[in-house]
């Protein structure tokens, strides 16, 4: 985009029941500072300069997965490197984090945030 300049932001923004309660489990999972509150609205910044930025969601229904025909499918998802795949899971399961029943790949675990958002930790095998 060439309207952009060097230090302007960008990020995702994530719909979610309980923007606050979401922000929190992501920042206990990853370690990332929450830096912004608003009734509504929290966002959590990440180390390369990049926002997540929950947002209130009346009427949240999460995404199934795998997906179904008539249900919500999910639109995103994000995926995060580790280093070890039970190690990972346990500790998102801790804080309220739950796996999903269908799991496509050994490498991969995909997980339901508390809002019921997929996301996978990955593990690189090579």
């Amino acid at each position: 985009m060439r309207s952009r300049a060097t230090g302007m932001w960008w990020g995702l923004a994530i719909e979610a029941p309980d923007p606050p309660a979401l922000a929190r489990f992501y920042h206990q999972l990853l370690e990332w500072p929450i830096v912004h509150e608003e009734p509504g609205t929290t966002v959590m910044g990440t180390p390369g300069g990049a926002f997540f930025v929950f947002q209130q969601a009346d009427g949240y229904t999460p995404p199934v997965w795998p997906p179904a025909d008539g249900d919500q499918r999910p639109m995103a998802h994000i995926d995060f490197q580790v280093g070890d795949l039970d190690d990972a899971q346990a500790e998102a399961v801790a804080l309220g984090a739950r796996v999903a029943d269908h799991q496509p790949r050994e490498n991969v675990r995909v997980m339901f945030d508390p809002a019921g958002h997929p996301f996978c930790l990955c593990l690189e095998t090579d």
